[in-house]
Formats: C-alpha cells, structure tokens, sequence
C-alpha cells in the first residue's frame, strides 16, 4: 500500500510546479470536464441549493424540479441532485433522509411506492411555503425535462443509497437494485454529461461493472482525506467531489496530480466562492449559480 508520505510528496511537486495551490497535467483528464486551466463548471447544487433566508432568498427546495430549472435559467452548466430508491424500485429525487424533514410524508423514501412519493408537497415553513408549491419527482421525469432543452445540461447524480428505515444490518441491501435501475436510464447518455457520485464503495464497483463508460466519483467528507485519497485511486474512479467546507487547496491538487478530477460542492457568499475557486476545482456544484457567474464575468472583464 502506497504510504501517505507519498501522497504528501505528489503536492508539494504539484505545487511547485503550478506555482500555486492546485494545477492539472493529466491529459486523460482534459477530454472530460473543463481543465483547471480553465473556468470550471457550473452546476447548482441540490438545484438551486437550500432553503435559504437571503443572498439570495431561496424558496426552492433542494432536488426539486423548480429549483433545478431556476438554476438553469440562472446560467448553470448542469446541476447535481440527489436520488435515492422509493419502495418499488423507481429512482426518485429527494435530499434529506426522512421525508419529515421537507415534506408532508413521514419516514423514508424507501416505504412509499412512487405513485404517493409524487403527491406530497415539500415543506420549508413561512416564507418558503408562500412562493413554492413543489412535489417530489421522479429521476425519469427529470430526465424527459433535460432532453427537451437546446443544449443537454450536465448532470451529477448523488447517490443516498443508505435506508434508514431499514432493519439494522440491511440498510445497504437495496444497492444492486439501485445499480440496475440506473444503469437502464444512463447506458445512451453521453458520459461527458453525466457524473455519478457515492461515498459507498460497494455502490461504485456495482455501477462500474454496469455501466462501465459512466463518470464514477468518491464523496469525500470525512477528516482522512489520504486515506479516500487512496480508495479513490485504488477503485480506478475518475473524480474525487470535496466538501467546500473543508477542502484545501493542497487537497485539490494532491487529488488533481493522482489524475483525478476535482469536483466541490457548496458555497454561497462572495468570499466563500472566491476561497473555492483558489483550488481551480473542474466543477463547483455551488449553491449561489447567479454570483459564482457574475465572480467569473468579472473575472474574464
């Protein structure tokens, strides 16, 4: 097993070489997302992000229809969303764990065929509620939508294959089932447009071998960043995705000098924005698409 030492040792180089804190010299790497050369990629987080009181309000709530296109609108290059498994095996867009966290159901995504998954209606409380009147969809709706637009944005699926309502012990069991559904909807789409994102290593090993051409990347948000460093490299997947709350630029171009793209979500105030793009990351799934467009304008102007 390589040692951290190693690691260490592959940035600081990096960042003697760059003469800076991230940089890129993997070619396998520039016929997929934009080099670090380059501006990264938009794409809004959970949508538009987050229930949010200001800079900006944001009423929109996260993986839902509206606030997808709303970041679209805002000139996203794509956005992330988060997918888990309803009780019948369809592919559904929802963020948090329990439906009674944003919505009027009660437990888990798991126990609910689709059909009663798409009747609820999310609930983010006043003022939200007063300017978003959104359901739960489906992965297949949103998919449809997509492929309706002029230019087919880029899409980043994150994974929240865990149940919790599940019996201790099997709260992994319906991984294969959900490998299978999404290796059915994404085999013709084209694999520049498409990252599929998890923290579970099983999950990825299941989605490689169906969907061998798929983007595949480690979510990386735990303090050992060698040690994910390593699995990311050892599971031969090609992008790393980073906590904008705690990457570093060192981080960034230890994982960019392994050959790995940089993808990092998060991120709403000017400064924090600013702080990312230092890292010169290939995609920020940002939770501000109008002022991360308006930092890179500026920065072209």
């Amino acid at each position: 097993m390589t040692s951290p030492f190693f690691f260490r040792l592959i940035a600081a180089v990096a960042l003697l070489q760059a003469g800076t804190a991230c940089f890129r010299n993997t070619p396998r790497q520039e016929a997929a997302m934009a080099g670090s050369s380059r501006e990264p990629q938009v794409l809004g987080h959970a949508g538009s992000g987050f229930f949010t009181p200001l800079s900006p309000f944001n009423p929109w709530p996260p993986s839902s229809l509206g606030g997808i296109l709303h970041a679209l609108q805002l000139g996203a290059d794509g956005v992330e969303v988060d997918v888990q498994l309803s009780q019948d095996s369809v592919p559904m867009l929802y963020h948090d764990v329990r439906l009674d966290n944003i919505s009027t159901g009660t437990g888990c995504v798991s126990q609910y065929p689709a059909a009663q998954l798409v009747q609820l209606r999310y609930r983010g409380g006043r003022p939200y509620d007063w300017f978003q009147q959104e359901r739960p969809i489906t992965l297949d709706t949103l998919l449809v939508r997509l492929r309706r637009r002029p230019t087919l944005p880029v899409l980043h699926i994150d994974l929240h294959e865990r149940d919790h309502c599940a019996a201790p012990g099997h709260e992994y069991d319906r991984v294969p089932a959900l490998a299978r559904q999404l290796a059915r909807r994404f085999r013709s789409w084209p694999p520049e447009r498409l990252l599929i994102l998890s923290m579970e290593v099983n999950t990825l090993r299941q989605l490689r071998a169906l969907l061998p051409q798929a983007t595949l990347g480690l979510e990386i948000t735990a303090d050992d960043f060698d040690s994910h460093l390593r699995t990311a490299i050892t599971e031969k997947v090609q992008a790393v995705v980073l906590d904008a709350d705690k990457v570093t630029p060192a981080q960034a171009a230890q994982a960019r000098a392994a050959g790995l793209q940089v993808v990092v979500f998060g991120g709403r105030s000017t400064g924090d924005i600013k702080r990312l793009l230092e890292c010169r990351p290939d995609a920020i799934e940002v939770d501000n698409v109008g002022r991360l467009r308006a930092i890179l304008k500026n920065r072209r102007s």
